[in-house]
């Protein structure tokens, strides 16, 4: 495994050098071998961290490259306007659930991580972005995660599709009101979402209820 690391390090730096060398001598005006730069760091750096069984440190690391990344590339090209903290707030949370270990995997977590990412982004549409409430899209995105582990805990599958169909159905409700009240559409999302409770309860809930009522009971 050392001689691969070393074979990646030494090919990433003349890849590196070679787009460089590239990017300056065609197009200087323009700064763009820095993209497949960060891809071909990737190599040595998992090679390096999954030999040593390093997935934390790997996970710190690699979201601390990215959100470097953004930051440059944010002050390269739109300094006027910080838009890398839209990014940054779901790059954060890939270490942060690697250090929980298993306790990312509580509702609790789940919980926090719902709440946090809703506020987050509440605040800055509230901030920087205030006219349209783009922030529904995220929420709405970041609540399937408790939902569904409190009903994966609990093995109800059926309740699950129910409470999942209210949700996409007040979602599609909000965003019809906020983006295009004049035209009422979200019945058409909504209706094709009712088939999925629907089919949990007859082909599922109620098969059940037929097996255990027609099966012979042994003596």
């Amino acid at each position: 495994m050392k001689n691969f690391i070393s074979f990646s390090i030494v090919g990433s730096l003349m890849t590196m050098i070679f787009l460089g060398i590239v990017n300056y001598t065609t197009s200087p005006q323009t700064i763009w071998f820095i993209y497949p730069c960060l891809l071909v760091l990737l190599w040595p750096i998992t090679l390096f961290f999954m030999s040593k069984r390093m997935y934390k440190q790997y996970s710190l690391v690699c979201s601390a490259m990215i959100i470097a990344f953004l930051i440059i590339e944010n002050y390269l090209y739109s300094p006027d306007y910080i838009w890398f903290i839209y990014a940054v707030y779901p790059i954060i949370w890939w270490p942060i659930l690697m250090y929980l270990e298993e306790k990312a995997k509580t509702l609790k977590i789940a919980l926090i991580g719902c709440a946090s990412t809703i506020i987050y982004y509440s605040l800055l549409n509230i901030i920087l972005s205030h006219p349209y409430p783009w922030a529904i899209y995220p929420a709405f995105l970041v609540i399937w995660w408790p939902l569904a582990l409190y009903h994966a805990q609990r093995k109800t599958f059926v309740a699950f599709s129910v409470t999942a169909t209210m949700l996409i159905s007040i979602f599609f409700i909000t965003v019809n009101v906020v983006s295009s009240p004049n035209v009422i559409w979200a019945f058409y999302p909504i209706f094709v979402a009712l088939w999925w409770p629907l089919s949990m309860y007859f082909y599922v809930y109620k098969r059940k209820m037929y097996n255990s009522t027609t099966l012979p009971k042994r003596i």
